[in-house]
């Protein structure tokens, strides 16, 4: 496979792949020239490296089995917003969120430009999934986070995997400002998803849905925090119409949160870039982001794909986190429950049709955050240990 590093600003090419931006200062993403597709979308054997002639690594990847995860069709949501609805899991992913198909590549990538120490800022799920992928290639880690504002889960894992994590008194836009100059500084990798190379990972979630479906979709629906994601998946659908692989593109809706969404404000307005939100603040930690560093991005993969935005409520995101775990049996952190509440606002909105197929992103595991869990649903009963005592409360 030949790639190049672009500037989505300007245009400018690059040949060396240790930059993260353009000089104008224009976000960066990996162009395909040429590449041989080795895979069929056959619904087989689905893993991140199944389509590794598409991905911009030329070593052995640190792999931890990432990718794979299942699709559910969820046939009582579907009812109730009058489409077919799939979930596409990725809570089922080694560290328990979509983080570890951009790590498998980004931390591979580490090790091809010969760097022993990676470093991100996070919201919980990329340190936790960096933390396991550095542990696997015998990096050194190190973690950025906002002190006090990251689920306890996450948290554990960074920890539990050997990162060196720090809690800084400011929000998740600070911890990024810092990393970064503490990578230029230091050396370290930046894995982040201001990283082209980690994005290309995440792209593998549009092949996987159109592996798992056998069709490409209406609308994919996902949540919006540092705005990587939607991008890539974006990208991911481009790439599989580039080669011949489908001849269609879904809509990309992205979901923010009412207490941080510059993207959803920004499409309301069809604007180009954000007005970024200085204090953002949300149940949802994962996408408690008020400046999304790839905003630009994926405002760019919603116009293109003539897809939308909307923003839901703390309430709303809660009560599609218990909707989905009662009705379909799938347990998601909150962020993850926000691309359904973002579902039922479409229908709500009468911008959903009844034979269209919608899939909606979960990015993350419910035992990501547990003590969203007992906000919501409360404590278990407690009563004495007498049959009696406890038939009174069954």
């Amino acid at each position: 496979m030949e790639y190049s590093l672009v500037c989505i600003e300007c245009g400018r090419v690059y040949e060396r792949e240790d930059v993260y931006t353009c000089e104008c200062g224009g976000l960066l993403e990996v162009r395909i020239e040429e590449a041989e597709i080795d895979f069929k979308l056959d619904g087989r054997d689905l893993r991140v490296w199944k389509y590794g002639c598409l991905l911009p690594v030329r070593i052995k990847p640190v792999s931890l089995r990432e990718g794979g995860t299942p699709l559910y069709e969820c046939e009582r949501i579907g009812k109730e917003v009058g489409c077919r609805v799939y979930v596409k899991h990725e809570g089922a992913n080694p560290s328990g969120s979509f983080k570890d198909r951009g790590m498998t590549v980004g931390v591979t990538k580490a090790i091809e430009l010969k760097r022993n120490a990676v470093a991100c800022a996070s919201t919980g799920n990329t340190s936790a999934s960096m933390a396991m992928y550095a542990a696997k290639a015998g990096l050194k880690a190190y973690v950025l986070l906002p002190a006090g504002k990251v689920a306890l889960g996450k948290v554990a894992q960074a920890l539990m995997h050997g990162a060196k994590v720090v809690g800084i008194k400011g929000n998740f836009d600070q911890a990024l400002a810092l990393v970064r100059e503490i990578c230029a500084m230091q050396g370290f990798y930046l894995l982040n998803s201001v990283n082209p190379f980690r994005l290309e990972g995440q792209k593998t979630i549009a092949y996987e849905i159109v592996d798992e479906l056998g069709f490409v979709p209406d609308k994919v629906v996902l949540p919006v925090g540092n705005a990587g994601n939607i991008s890539a998946i974006w990208k991911g659908f481009k790439e599989l119409k580039r080669f011949g692989l489908i001849d269609e593109l879904p809509k990309m809706v992205g979901v923010q949160a009412e207490g941080a969404n510059p993207i959803y404000k920004a499409v309301r307005e069809r604007r180009e870039d954000i007005e970024p939100v200085l204090n953002p603040e949300t149940i949802a930690t994962a996408i408690r982001i008020g400046q999304p560093v790839n905003a630009k991005k994926a405002l760019r993969a919603i116009y293109e794909s003539k897809g939308t935005a909307v923003q839901v409520s703390d309430e709303e995101i809660t009560k599609a986190q218990k909707d989905l775990a009662s009705m379909e049996g799938i347990g998601v952190e909150p962020a993850s429950a926000a691309s359904i509440a973002g579902l039922r606002k479409l229908a709500e909105n009468g911008e959903i049709e009844r034979d269209e197929v919608v899939v909606c992103v979960t990015t993350g595991h419910l035992l990501k955050d547990p003590e969203a869990v007992l906000r919501a649903c409360g404590s278990p009963i407690e009563v004495e240990p007498k049959v009696e005592e406890i038939l009174k409360v069954l």
